[in-house]
């Protein structure tokens, strides 16, 4: 099994997300994670699904895609030319004397702490998966209230993909 992130550009219209989450329904793909966000053309919408499966499955994938009227273009990921990034918000229950524990691990992971009450704290982390889930096994020490994350998104790195419009 083979991991794939697919950058989609497509129209910002209504019904677009239903459309692409739709194709995976029906043909029974699974979704690992998905992010979409309007453009600096609020014409388009960018779209980063991230899926798995034999190469096969991958290239139906893309294939299904390409065929939606809505889609103005699919770029394949691939970690060594592309950036992905992940931003995930973890709840935790941290009494004072908690606090002196946490603060240093999160400032080592570049973690900001963005809420702090009597009882719990919010902590904001970006990054790649493997520094999310490392931090999110480190935090799981702590009583984890509720956590967050929004899913990949991801561009590819230089000028040679990129879509004039």
């Amino acid at each position: 099994m083979r991991r794939q992130v697919l950058s989609l550009l497509v129209e910002n219209t209504s019904g677009v997300l239903s459309h692409i989450s739709g194709l995976f329904s029906r043909r029974g793909y699974n979704i690992d994670s998905f992010s979409a966000g309007v453009t600096a053309d609020d014409r388009f919408t960018r779209i980063t699904v991230t899926s798995h499966g034999d190469d096969q499955v991958l290239e139906q994938i893309r294939k299904q895609l390409a065929k939606l009227e809505d889609v103005v273009d699919i770029k394949e990921l691939k970690p060594e030319k592309s950036v992905y990034r992940e931003l995930v918000l973890i709840k935790l229950r941290a009494r004072p004397e908690d606090r002196q524990n946490i603060i240093p691990v999160a400032n080592i992971f570049r973690a900001k702490i963005i809420d702090v009450s009597s009882d719990s704290m919010v902590i904001e982390l970006t990054g790649d998966q493997g520094k999310l889930e490392a931090f999110i096994d480190l935090m799981r020490g702590y009583d984890i209230l509720e956590l967050a994350r929004t899913g990949e998104t991801g561009l590819s790195r230089g000028d040679e993909d990129v879509i004039i419009l």
